[in-house]
């Protein structure tokens, strides 16, 4: 056994033992980590497969944003898992019944995959100064190539669906309701300093001293001791 089957072995074991972690494990902090670690192994295996773009954008995309997000949530809500397991058994044969419908719609969609033929050789796009062979372009390149020549329209439809993914979700939060404070973007824009800053002009006024500080002022001051030994 060589090193690259040695490390998919171990990268292997260990992506079953966290993903089946997570659906097992009760604390919800828990399970989020051993999604992370999931997230890893997968991304080694990619890398394994020589897809480093792939490895890249899983660890940089799932584990830096999504997982981030799943966590902060997950500590914001403190969800209670005495309640969440009230009626588990109940509602046990359902659920199951539908995870073993939907293993099996995803083994007859992965079988068909392992039926492929032999990979057709991949041809060198014109126009790439420096470049004289598809090795010497890498996965990351000859992937950006492929997204924006054949499918640019798919992509740029995407875009365009991710755009407006985020307006809505800032229309939802700056929305005028009742338990929640509103800001009008367009106020915010017409604003003038003099509407953010007002100068006032007052005259100086000093104050008088107090009749306490004129009698301390005033009262004869007690010899020192240092002035009582030098007489």
């Amino acid at each position: 056994m060589d090193i690259r089957s040695a490390l998919f072995y171990i990268f292997s074991s260990i992506l079953l033992i966290s993903a089946f972690r997570v659906i097992t494990v009760k604390n919800t902090v828990h399970a989020s980590l051993f999604l992370v670690l999931a997230f890893f192994q997968a991304s080694g295996l990619f890398m394994l497969l020589e897809a480093e773009f792939l490895s890249i954008t899983l660890v940089l995309v799932y584990v830096g944003a999504v997982m981030v997000l799943f966590l902060f949530v997950v500590m914001m809500l403190d969800v209670s898992v005495d309640t969440i397991r009230i009626g588990f058994w109940k509602h046990f044969p359902l659920a199951a019944s539908l995870g073993a419908v939907v293993s099996l719609e995803l083994a007859g969609v992965l079988m068909s995959g392992f039926r492929v033929g032999v990979a057709r050789p991949m041809t060198l796009p014109e126009g790439l100064p420096g470049v004289q062979s598809v090795e010497q372009m890498g996965n990351t390149k000859s992937l950006g190539i492929l997204l924006y020549s054949n499918y640019l329209y798919p992509v740029e439809i995407a875009a365009v669906i991710l755009l407006v993914a985020i307006v809505a979700a800032i229309a939802l939060t700056l929305r005028a309701r009742k338990d929640s404070k509103y800001q009008d973007p367009a106020e915010q824009i017409r604003v003038k300093p003099s509407d953010r800053l007002r100068i006032v002009r007052m005259d100086a006024v000093i104050e008088q001293p107090s009749k306490v500080e004129d009698s301390q002022s005033t009262a004869p001051s007690t010899p020192s001791a240092v002035e009582k030994a030098k007489s």
